[in-house]
């Protein structure tokens, strides 16, 4: 399964969580992995949550999958920013989505952001467990790890994973 150009989604039927991205960085694009930029702290993340038991490269990707957790993204266009994207591409993108995760039937659907889930729930979020199903998975909003998300120390972001983690 395919998101940008050279950037593939990594996901495997029955996975516990899929963590969906806003859309990818043209950096990741560039690398040809998912959260690649230096700055991102996704995969540290993940690891000081616990999702996986050593701090993995965005070159290991796949090994996520052992975990039960896999990667895509909301948007597949790459953007320098997600601030370049538009509420409609978040609108426009969901029905493949859900198809998407219809076909793999995560039991979790991890947004990263509230961006993607409040323009597809047509309404305001808090993070954590969300009250509403997407495509048979139960949804979370969980900070951007990504370095440009300032507003949350690397502590604060792992509390939040932590928080889904603590339901597996």
């Amino acid at each position: 399964m395919t998101q940008a150009k050279g950037l593939s989604d990594v996901l495997a039927p029955g996975l516990s969580v899929v963590f969906c991205g806003l859309n990818p960085a043209l950096s990741a694009v560039r690398d040809g992995h998912n959260f690649s930029a230096p700055s991102n702290r996704f995969w540290r993340v993940l690891h000081l949550a616990g999702f996986t038991p050593r701090l993995l490269r965005a070159e290991e990707e796949r090994e996520l999958l052992r975990y039960g957790c896999g990667i895509t993204a909301a948007v597949s266009r790459a953007t320098r920013s997600a601030d370049e994207l538009m509420l409609n591409d978040y609108v426009e993108a969901a029905p493949a989505l859900e198809v998407k995760m219809r076909k793999i039937a995560p039991a979790n659907l991890a947004f990263l952001g509230k961006a993607a889930f409040a323009a597809i729930s047509a309404r305001d979020c808090d993070w954590g467990k969300q009250s509403e199903v997407f495509a048979g998975a139960t949804t979370w909003v969980l900070p951007n790890p990504s370095g440009l998300n300032r507003a949350f120390s690397l502590d604060r972001l792992t509390a939040h994973y932590r928080d889904l983690k603590s339901t597996l």
